[in-house]
Parts: structure tokens; sequence; C-alpha cells
């Protein structure tokens, strides 16, 4: 099977198991959205949506924010990991939205990728749920390790994976199809624990014929005999 054509069976099998795939970061507009993503580098969207409402309630407006003393903005997002380089990311990218965007958020990947905190991934983001405007494809951890399985790309660098589905999917599919992927990596492509016997794409899942298992953990106390055995060879 040609990658195109790959392509348009994983896009239609997912979005069938899947309909209702979409950003599971908690927002009701751009700027909260902003935020929340910021939030979210190497850390859990549970673990994010725990902590934006108060934050959200605190700074409703990037005016309010952008006057946040540093230390009330590290309080209520603690429990976040980095969160003292994430709360300077937070105010830092209120104030240049106040002085340079009039508190408004840009629609540009290049406008976007300016305010601190904010990489390609998070402009996609962005962009993709807040504005609908398909810029490119957020690869996150879930999106490159089942597009890898799958056969889609063979690439492991995020931006050559997100490159590669670009290529194989149309325009108008690009923010779902993040969706998707992650959806699939959460709820059937587990990383330590894959349901391949559950997966509507085993048949064409370029991974089928290798184990996906996941190696049984040694007891703790084998690998203390382990070591002595080692030791005594010693």
């Amino acid at each position: 099977m040609k990658k195109t054509e790959l392509a348009a069976v994983v896009y239609e099998r997912l979005k069938k198991v899947h309909p209702d795939a979409h950003c599971e970061l908690n927002h009701s507009n751009p700027y909260e959205l902003l935020l929340a993503t910021i939030l979210s580098a190497q850390c859990t969207d549970v673990r994010v949506n725990m902590v934006t409402p108060a934050l959200f309630k605190k700074y409703p407006t990037p005016q309010k924010l952008a006057r946040a003393e540093l230390a009330d903005v590290e309080e209520v997002i603690k429990s976040i990991n980095f969160f003292r380089n994430k709360s300077k990311s937070l105010i830092g990218c209120a104030q240049m939205l106040m002085d340079k965007h009039q508190g408004e958020i840009p629609r540009s990947v290049e406008e976007l990728s300016e305010l601190p905190g904010v990489g390609r991934k998070t402009a996609n983001v962005v962009l993709g749920n807040a504005f609908n405007i398909n810029t490119g494809i957020v690869v996150d951890t879930h999106v490159k390790r089942t597009a890898h399985l799958l056969g889609l790309t063979k690439q492991t660098d995020p931006v050559k994976v997100e490159i590669d589905l670009m290529k194989l999917f149309p325009n108008e599919q690009w923010t779902d199809l993040s969706h998707l992927l992650i959806f699939l990596g959460r709820r059937t492509c587990i990383a330590r624990r894959p349901q391949c016997d559950l997966c509507n794409l085993k048949d064409v899942c370029a991974a089928k014929d290798k184990s996906l298992k996941v190696p049984k953990k040694v007891p703790r106390d084998t690998k203390s005999k382990v070591v002595d055995k080692a030791s005594a060879r010693k």
C-alpha cells in the first residue's frame, strides 16, 4: 500500500472510532488556550486542566497577567512541571501581547513564535484550535510514536515528522489528524501497553508483525540476585 493510500485509510478509520477527537486542554478563548498550551510542555493535559481554572480566574486578560507579580503566578501554577520558568514565560507572553498586539492573540506562526514560551508546536495548537487555521501538524510524543509505528514516517525529529505528515494529508485535515493520532496514542496504542487487538488499524500497521509487548519488569529481589551474582564473579 502506498503511503498516500495508507494515510487516507488511517484518517478515515480513526475518524470513525474517534469522531469526538479534540484538544483536551480546557479553554474558552484563544488567550486561555495559549496559556494552557504553554503550561502543557512536558506536562499532562490532566494536570494543566487542574491548574488553569484558578489561573484564568485570577488573570482573565493579558492586561492583568502582564502586571502580575512573578511570585503570585508561581503560587497558582506551582504543581506544574518547571513552574518557575513557565511563570516567567506566561508574564512575558502577556507583556508582549500588550506591547506588540494590543492584547490580541496573533494569527500567524511567525508572530506567535516570537512570544516567550511559544514555539512552532504551540503556535500550531493555537492557530488550529482557536482560529481553525491549519498552518501545520502538532507533533507531540503520541503523534510521533503512532505515525512511526503506522509507517507514515521513518523520522524521529518532530519537525521532520511534521513535514512527512503534511505531504501525506490534505491541509484541511492537519488539525484533526493531530487529535486523532493523540487519541489513538492515549486510548489504544498506549506506549507501555499497546492494545493491538482492539485497534482498527492493526491490518495496515507497519508494526503489526513486530512485538509491541511491554517487557516484564524484573522483580526487585531478582534484580538483587543478578547484581549479587555479577559482584561475585568479579
